[in-house]
């Protein structure tokens, strides 16, 4: 068996919201947008360079309050990126672990939380 990848499946409930949050101010794209119907509820999956999410409005997908880990390269870079925008929502901040990562966490309008995180440690020498 080879593993390929995880797609975290996160409950929305206002793609407006959605989209200023995850699009405008997370700086993630849209890469489709599925409906049944043109009234039913939106699916849809984003992406950030490797990182893939879907977001559903459809009831039953999953409960609001759920806790991603999202790993990465320069979390403070994308810290100040984040604070730079003014997003009334939201003035994330960076914090050092016990367990040696830096760490900034995020929740979005509907209860989910995601945690950008680096690895603050120095690979041993060979």
């Amino acid at each position: 068996m080879k593993t390929i990848s995880i797609i975290p499946v996160l409950r929305i409930f206002d793609e407006a919201k959605a989209k200023e949050f995850y699009m405008d101010f997370l700086e993630f794209k849209v890469n489709w947008e599925h409906r049944f119907e043109e009234d039913f509820p939106l699916y849809m999956e984003i992406s950030q360079g490797d990182w893939v999410i879907h977001l559903t409005e459809h009831h039953g997908d999953g409960c609001p309050g759920v806790s991603i880990m999202l790993q990465m390269q320069g979390v403070e870079e994308y810290q100040k990126k984040l604070l730079a925008k003014q997003y009334k929502n939201s003035r994330p901040g960076c914090n050092k672990t016990e367990w040696d990562t830096l760490e900034m966490a995020i929740s979005d309008p509907f209860g989910n939380r995601l945690t950008f995180y680096e690895n603050c440690k120095k690979a041993p020498k060979a």
